[in-house]
């Protein structure tokens, strides 16, 4: 690893916002080197249509960027790109990025990666079956199970099931995926968060966490005994809770991590509090990965009116994650 850690920024959608939110990362001085990923013609064409004039550095691992330049490792997009104007044509340039940047993750040249959004429409129109960064990145390094967390407004959220219909979460929450979900979840906030004992808040996945059966027994026969085989090996774990009574601020401050049984359970929570400063975090990667909470906004891309706040805060706990001290810099 270099003396000066180094993020690999993805750009993302070349016709989201993605790069010129890449572009405002020069606004600040990280504490680390920062190397967005991108077709270096289209940051040009981006920056002139809004008036930008930033000296670009092509990367080079053993050449440090001067100061001003923003540092970009150029990965070409296929067609011309339009903002606003999605092109299937581009969605295979689009995992080309990704695999540059977790390839350089995975050999120690990067530090970590932080991803701006991309278009899971198009990278499948483009013929490659694509449902998320996070499925990719866990197929890519070989992982059987990753844990999609959110982090902002105070909060950390992690969940057990992600991209499923409201009808298939009850059988997707097995004993099996409860418990290395809460064993990657308890690993993470140690190795990655510096938490000595995490304390974890967990939800029951019906209304009043099954009011003693009464409605639904997946907190009696799923996982509360999950929950007390894991408190034997050492755990520190609070549930299973009643998710509308678990995210008022007097239980939150009770523990360090929430863990929602479904998607729509814990995250309009979180993003009601930190929508544009939110992270989404991917645990249980050997390598660390950060990306915004927003998607490709494409009616804003080319308008100069994107909120980097996201981004910001994604590289902002990426360096964190990393080891780097991060007081001083961008929220």
């Amino acid at each position: 690893m270099m003396a000066r850690p180094c993020l690999a920024v993805t750009s993302g959608e070349p016709a989201g916002v993605g790069p010129e939110l890449c572009l405002r990362l020069i606004d600040h001085d990280w504490p680390g080197r920062l190397v967005v990923l991108a077709d270096e013609q289209m940051l040009g064409e981006r920056m002139r249509q809004l008036g930008m004039s930033i000296p670009l550095h092509s990367y080079e691992p053993s050449d440090p960027p001067p100061a001003g330049a923003l540092e970009v490792l150029h990965t070409p997009c296929a067609v011309p790109v339009a903002p606003g104007r999605l092109d299937a044509d581009n969605g295979r340039s689009v995992l080309a990025m990704l695999d540059r940047a977790i390839d350089g993750c995975v050999r120690g040249e990067f530090a970590g990666m932080v991803t701006a959004p991309v278009h899971k429409g198009v990278i499948c129109e483009a013929g490659v079956p694509f449902s998320g960064h996070t499925e990719y990145l866990a197929e890519s390094t070989g992982t059987a199970r990753v844990v999609m967390m959110l982090v902002g407004g105070g909060m950390r959220v992690a969940l057990v099931t992600t991209h499923l219909p409201l009808a298939d979460v009850p059988s997707a929450i097995t004993t099996t995926a409860l418990a290395e979900t809460l064993d990657i979840l308890d690993h993470d906030l140690r190795e990655r968060f510096s938490l000595t004992q995490p304390r974890i808040l967990v939800a029951g996945l019906n209304p009043h966490a099954g009011e003693g059966g009464h409605m639904g027994r997946e907190e009696i026969e799923v996982i509360s005994p999950v929950l007390e085989r894991l408190r034997q090996t050492g755990m520190d774990l609070v549930g299973p809770l009643p998710a509308d009574t678990l995210f008022v601020p007097h239980t939150l401050q009770q523990g360090d991590a929430v863990l929602a049984m479904y998607h729509d359970q814990g995250l309009p929570v979180l993003k009601h509090a930190s929508f544009g400063g939110g992270v989404n975090v991917t645990l249980g990667l050997p390598i660390i990965r950060t990306s915004v909470d927003h998607g490709t906004a494409l009616d804003l891309a080319g308008t100069g009116r994107a909120d980097p706040g996201s981004l910001f805060a994604a590289v902002r706990l990426a360096f964190e994650m990393a080891g780097v001290d991060t007081i001083g810099c961008a929220a």
